[in-house]
């Protein structure tokens, strides 16, 4: 009985030390590769001064550039998550064991 409560414990700890990354893991799945909030985003126009007032200093603005690569190709929601290491166990193709 000690060892099941023991062996309760020790995953409940590993658990809490994961992090909310592992709950989210395994309860919602990879959602990274989802539409997100963000990428419904549209410019805007450049701001409007009313007469009479200042206009605000902009000599530390940043440009954005224009992008004018193409789109990399569309991710599915199985890709692994751009912020996930890869696998390194890469299998070898005819690879022989004791050569």
């Amino acid at each position: 009985m000690k060892s099941r409560a023991g062996l309760a414990l020790a995953g409940a700890v590993l658990l809490a030390l994961g992090g909310c990354k592992t709950i989210h893991h395994f309860t919602r799945g990879n959602s990274c590769n989802k539409p997100q909030p963000y990428m419904k985003a549209t410019s805007i126009p450049p701001l409007k001064v009313p007469e009479g007032l200042d206009a605000p200093d902009t000599s530390h603005a940043l440009d954005v550039p224009k992008l004018d690569t193409p789109a990399p190709p569309p991710r599915t929601p199985k890709d692994p998550c751009l912020s996930a290491p890869p696998s390194f166990n890469v299998p070898q193709p005819n690879a022989r064991v004791g050569e």
